[in-house]
C-alpha cells in the first residue's frame, strides 16, 4: 500500500502506521527517520541537512524533497510506504505530487485521522516518556501506567511528562497543525483521493483502511 497518513500530533498516526507495516511489510517513513538516516549516512544532502539542524533552523523544502525521493527509491519502498507526517504544507504537498509523478508512484489514497480536539488533549497531557535516550517506552498515566509509578518498567529510569506534552504546550501544537497542515485535506479532496476517518481507535482505522483497500 502506498498511503500519506494526515492528522494532528496526538491523532495516533505512529500508531497506525506500525499497525499498517505489519500487513503487507510496507515501511514508515517520516520526515525525522529520513533526515537522521540522511545525516547518519553522511550523504551530501545528510550534511547539507545537518547544517540547518546544527543552527536550529528548518531543513528547507527542496532538501527535504531531495532526501525524500532518494528514500522512496530504496529497495525496501517496492512493497509500499507510509508517509507519516509528510507532506506538512501545501508547498510539499505540491512538491511532493510532482515527485511522485516523476517516479511513477501512484497513491493509494491520503488517510486523514479526524479525532476530536478534547481526546487529543486528554490523550497527550497524561501521556508520560522514560527519560532514558535509549529507551524511550511510552506511558499514559490513565490507559498504560508503569507498574511502579514514575519508574520505567522496561529500564528504571525515571518516567517523565515532556515539555512539549503540557496542555498550554499542545494547544499551541493542535493550533499551528490547524493553521499550516489541516488545509491539505482540502488540498487531497480536490485530488479525489482523501479518506476522512472520524475515529479515535486505531483498530477501527486499520479495518477501514483495509475494507477501502480490499485487503482481507
Amino acid at each position: 500500500m502506498k498511503l500519506i497518513l494526515l492528522g494532528a500530533p496526538g491523532a495516533g498516526k505512529g500508531t497506525v502506521a506500525k499497525m499498517l507495516t505489519a500487513i503487507d511489510g510496507s515501511v514508515q517513513i517520516s520526515t525525522g527517520d529520513i533526515l537522521r538516516g540522511a545525516v547518519k549516512e553522511g550523504t551530501e544532502l545528510g550534511k547539507k541537512a545537518q547544517e540547518y539542524m546544527n543552527r536550529g533552523d528548518l531543513v528547507p523544502d527542496d532538501l527535504i524533497m531531495g532526501i525524500m525521493e532518494a528514500r522512496l527509491q530504496e529497495p525496501d519502498c517496492a512493497n509500499g510506504f507510509l508517509l507519516d507526517g509528510f507532506p506538512r504544507t501545501i508547498p510539499q504537498a505540491e512538491a511532493l505530487k510532482a515527485l511522485l509523478d516523476r517516479l511513477g508512484i501512484q497513491l493509494d489514497m491520503v488517510v486523514n485521522l479526524d479525532v476530536p480536539r478534547e481526546v487529543i488533549l486528554d490523550r497527550l497531557t497524561t501521556r508520560r516518556t522514560c527519560s532514558n535516550p535509549e529507551c524511550q517506552e511510552i506511558y499514559n498515566v490513565k490507559s498504560k501506567p508503569p507498574k511502579q509509578e514514575g519508574v520505567c518498567d522496561k529500564c528504571g529510569s525515571p518516567v517523565i511528562q515532556r515539555d512539549d506534552e503540557t496542555e498550554e504546550a499542545i494547544s499551541k501544537r493542535l493550533d499551528t497543525y490547524n493553521e499550516k497542515t489541516a488545509p491539505l485535506a482540502d488540498f487531497y479532496r480536490k485530488e479525489g483521493i482523501l479518506v476522512d476517518i472520524p475515529a479515535t481507535s486505531s483498530e477501527v482505522v486499520v479495518n477501514t483502511i483495509k475494507e477501502k483497500l480490499g485487503i482481507a
